[in-house]
């Protein structure tokens, strides 16, 4: 019992060396998260001041519109806009989906948009497009409000309940509301998205775009919600890992289109709508209105183009890894290259073999998924989540209690099996381009880590020699039944 102990705490601490101490440093950091939440209860403060909220007009135009969207219908400030197009919807998907300007986006497939599951944000439980991974800003503009602020008639009401303490929480689903008014004498309301549309992979990562029409047709502006999302696999969710990101492409996309004049058509205004660590308050604004856009055809479904590393990079990363051997052999002492001995001495085959079982299971879900989406289209998201989530759930457990009964020492298995899930982990996001991770998911990143690990030490020879369901073996299979299924519940 005590040996159990003693690797469950090796297994704590080596979980949060290789998740909880990357994900503090890559991550939404602590000063970020207290900012957000101040500015949560500023927010919640002027709603019970303030009457009436405030409404953004354009210039030369009568409607105007909220500079946020909601999970619900009341003024919940959830979703900053972040774009604003001056032209239709038609002008702007035909720029984003043209093929001869490199554009990429297409609308929602309507299996996938129905799929959509509820997913994270950053302000407390009810929002899927606010970001949490902060960027730094790339354009410059004078720190400048060009909008005009209209008040109307309506009351804002308050969110039901009381918003968690946490910034993370989980949303109502896929449905966003807009809150727009007319003009002069008219009423304002709420309404749904226009259009939807994409730029990515739905079991990988992916672009989001949100379009709404102005509600008055003398006024030519559609707004926008932009953010960049990935489908998690331990959760089956879509999870929101940003906003800036995806207006940055959205901006730099319509700035690639030839018809689009760089200096004249795209600036960035000043919403003061920021309310998150990523979203920095500023929207992109293209002036599209009176221009000339050839109709073209909507191009193939997207997919993200992932940069790749220059010839003169590798090269140079060849040449680090032939003069490290050099550099680490010269600092070692007599005692550091008797233990690397001594690890050496206890390396199994086996320890190779779980690596690669572990690494091939997690990552290939992530391929297999991708390759389903491209090449099945015959099969819906939720078929092809029913066919490879198993793998995760029992496929990666099973596999490493079937390979481990084949090593000795219960440590070395744990150790092995905890770090090549977390290496699994990391390499997947990695691949996917996220690079900030929100509380609840390093919490439960770790404690799958510490249920695999106790299921390979249950596992192995030493383990197994009084009983083959010992307590760690128990324990393991429990935790990580529990975990997985209060992820898919929504507790964790």
């Amino acid at each position: 019992m005590r040996r159990s102990l003693v690797i469950a705490a090796v297994l704590l601490v080596l979980a949060f060396l290789l998740v909880g101490g990357p994900s503090l440093l890559l991550s939404v950091t602590t000063d970020q998260t207290a900012t957000d939440a101040t500015t949560r209860t500023q927010s919640q403060s002027q709603s019970q001041s303030q009457s009436t909220p405030e409404l953004v007009t354009l210039e030369d135009s009568e409607s105007s519109f909220w500079e946020y969207l909601s999970p619900k219908q009341t003024f919940q400030k959830r979703s900053p806009i972040n774009v604003i197009v001056r032209g239709d919807t038609e002008d702007v998907e035909r720029i984003l989906a043209d093929p001869d300007a490199g554009g990429d986006w297409s609308e929602i497939n309507e299996s996938e948009e129905e799929a959509l599951p509820d997913t994270y944000s950053l302000t407390g439980g009810n929002a899927s497009d606010n970001g949490t991974r902060p960027e730094n800003e790339t354009i410059d503009e004078p720190m400048a409000n060009n909008s005009s602020r209209n008040a109307t008639n309506e009351t804002p009401t308050e969110p039901d309940g009381p918003l968690p303490d946490l910034d993370w929480g989980n949303a109502d689903g896929g449905t966003r509301y807009a809150y727009v008014n007319p003009g002069p004498n008219e009423s304002g309301y709420w309404t749904t998205e226009t259009r939807q549309l994409e730029d990515g992979d739905y079991y990988g990562q992916r672009y989001h775009i949100r379009l709404y029409e102005s509600p008055n047709e003398n006024d030519d502006w559609v707004i926008m919600q932009t953010h960049s999302e990935h489908f998690d696999w331990f959760t089956l969710r879509h999870r929101v890992h940003g906003s800036q990101d995806a207006q940055t492409k959205v901006e730099a996309d319509f700035m690639k289109h030839p018809r689009v004049d760089v200096q004249d058509d795209v600036r960035r205004m000043y919403l003061a709508n920021r309310n998150s660590a990523d979203a920095d308050g500023w929207a992109t604004v293209v002036e599209l209105a009176g221009l000339l856009v050839v109709p073209t055809l909507v191009g193939a479904r997207a997919r993200r183009r992932t940069a790749r590393a220059s010839s003169q990079t590798e090269s140079a990363g060849e040449q680090i890894a032939q003069r490290a051997p050099d550099a680490i052999d010269d600092h070692l002492t007599d005692v550091d290259r008797q233990r690397l001995a001594a690890a050496y001495a206890r390396l199994e085959a086996g320890h190779i073999f779980l690596v690669f079982t572990i690494l091939a299971l997690y990552l290939g879900v992530r391929m297999s998924g991708l390759v389903l989406e491209r090449q099945a289209g015959f099969l819906t998201p939720h078929q092809i989540a029913a066919l490879l989530y198993p793998v995760i759930g029992v496929g990666i457990p099973l596999a490493t209690y079937l390979v481990a009964r084949g090593l000795t020492r219960r440590l070395d298995a744990a150790v092995v099996a905890a770090g090549s899930l977390a290496v699994a982990i990391w390499l997947d996001y990695s691949l996917l381009g996220v690079s900030a991770l929100p509380v609840d998911v390093v919490a439960q990143r770790m404690l799958v880590v510490v249920a695999l690990g106790l299921i390979a030490g249950g596992a192995a020879k030493r383990a197994a020699r009084s009983s083959k369901f010992n307590d760690m073996l128990l324990v393991g299979t429990a935790m990580w039944v529990l975990v997985l299924a209060g992820t898919l519940l929504g507790y964790l």
